[in-house]
C-alpha cells in the first residue's frame, strides 16, 4: 500500500509540472537571421535583444547572423541553427522567415518585420494564426490610407510609379493593395518591378520620367541603397512615399510607419513566452503593430520645395 501511495504521489507531482508546461532552463541560445543590415531591421533586432535580455537576463545567449542581403545566405543561416539545435529562431524579413521555415519544423520561429504572413508562407485563406512552430509580429501599415498619403499632399499628381523589388514576395503584396487604392481614386498607378541591385538605378529613371509621385513599399532591398534612389530621383525631382521610415529617412518625402524597436520588442515578449513555457508557439496569432505615424523627411522636404502638413512629425 504505502508503494502504490508513493507512485501514485511521484505520477501527482508529474502531472502538475505537465500541467505547467516546459520547466524553465538554466540558459538559452536564440539565433537571430537578419536579412540585410538597415535602419528599420536593425531597430526590430535591438527591440528583440532587449525584451529578450529584460525577461532572462543572462540566461539567454543570442546568436546573431547577417546575410547580407544575400537570400541563399539565409539559408545557410538557418541551417546552421539547426545543426547547432538552438533553443528559438527569430527570423528578420521574410526571406530569412522563408529559409528558417524551410529549414526546421521543430525548431521555434518567430518572424518580425514580415508585411503578410500568408503571402510569405503561401498559406491559402490565412487567418492569422500560422501554427506548427510559427508565429511573429507584421509590420503592415494601413496601405490605404499611405495611398491616402499620396493624395493628400500632392493633389495635382496624376502619374504614381510603384518601385519594388520583385525578388520580394511582400513587396509585390504591399504593391498591389496600393494600385487598386490609387487606381480607385482615378489616378495612374504603374509597377516599375527590378529583380536585382544593380537595376535600380535604372529602373528608377524610367520610372521617374513619367511619374509625378514615386511609392516604394516596405522593401528590403531598396531600403538597404536608399542612396541610389534619392540620387535618382533628386536629380528628376519627383518626391518619394515611402512604406516605412527608414526609407523615408534615406529617399522620401513622408511615410505612414511603425516604431521597429517596438515590433522587435513585441517579438521578444513573444520568445520569453515561449523558452519560459507560458505559451505555444503553434497558438500565438500573428501580432501587429498598435500605432502609426505619418513623418517628413526634413532635408527632402527642403531639396524639394515641399512644406508638409502641421500634423506630420519629422524623422530624427
Amino acid at each position: 500500500m504505502k508503494k502504490i501511495i508513493a507512485l501514485l504521489l511521484v505520477v501527482s507531482i508529474l502531472a502538475v509540472f505537465a500541467a505547467c508546461g516546459t520547466a524553465e532552463k538554466d540558459s538559452y541560445v536564440v539565433g537571430i537571421c537578419q536579412l540585410v543590415q538597415h535602419p528599420a531591421l536593425d531597430e526590430a533586432t535591438k527591440g528583440f535583444r532587449d525584451a529578450l535580455t529584460d525577461a532572462l537576463g543572462d540566461k539567454v545567449t543570442f546568436d546573431e547572423q547577417n546575410a547580407s542581403n544575400d537570400i541563399p545566405a539565409c539559408a545557410t543561416i538557418a541551417n546552421s541553427f539547426v545543426s547547432k539545435n538552438v533553443d528559438l529562431i527569430m527570423a528578420n524579413a521574410t526571406p530569412a522567415l522563408q529559409a528558417c521555415a524551410s529549414a526546421t519544423t521543430e525548431i521555434p520561429i518567430l518572424g518580425t518585420s514580415v508585411t503578410e504572413y500568408g503571402v510569405a508562407l503561401s498559406i491559402e485563406n490565412f487567418d492569422g494564426t500560422v501554427g506548427g512552430n510559427i508565429s511573429g509580429t507584421s509590420d503592415l501599415a494601413p496601405l490605404a490610407e499611405q495611398a491616402n498619403m499620396i493624395v493628400e499632399l500632392f493633389p495635382d499628381a496624376q502619374s504614381i510609379g510603384l518601385i519594388y523589388c520583385s525578388a520580394e514576395a511582400n513587396s509585390l503584396y504591399q504593391v498591389n493593395v496600393v494600385k487598386a487604392e490609387l487606381e480607385a481614386k482615378g489616378l495612374t498607378a504603374t509597377p516599375y518591378p527590378f529583380s536585382e541591385l544593380n537595376d535600380m538605378a535604372a529602373v528608377a529613371e524610367a520610372a521617374c520620367a513619367t511619374s509625378d509621385v514615386i511609392y516604394v513599399p516596405t522593401d528590403n532591398t531598396v531600403a538597404s541603397a536608399t542612396n541610389i534612389l534619392y540620387g535618382v530621383t533628386k536629380e528628376a525631382n519627383i518626391p518619394v512615399i515611402a512604406g516605412e521610415e527608414g526609407i523615408c529617412a534615406g529617399c522620401g518625402v513622408a511615410s505612414l510607419t511603425i516604431s521597429y524597436y517596438d515590433l522587435g520588442y513585441k517579438t521578444g515578449e513573444m520568445a520569453a513566452q515561449i523558452l519560459k513555457g507560458e505559451a505555444k508557439i503553434e497558438e500565438m496569432p500573428i501580432a501587429y503593430a498598435p500605432n502609426f505615424v505619418k513623418k517628413y523627411n526634413p532635408d527632402v522636404c527642403a531639396d524639394l520645395g515641399i512644406t508638409p502638413p502641421d500634423d506630420y512629425v519629422p524623422i530624427g
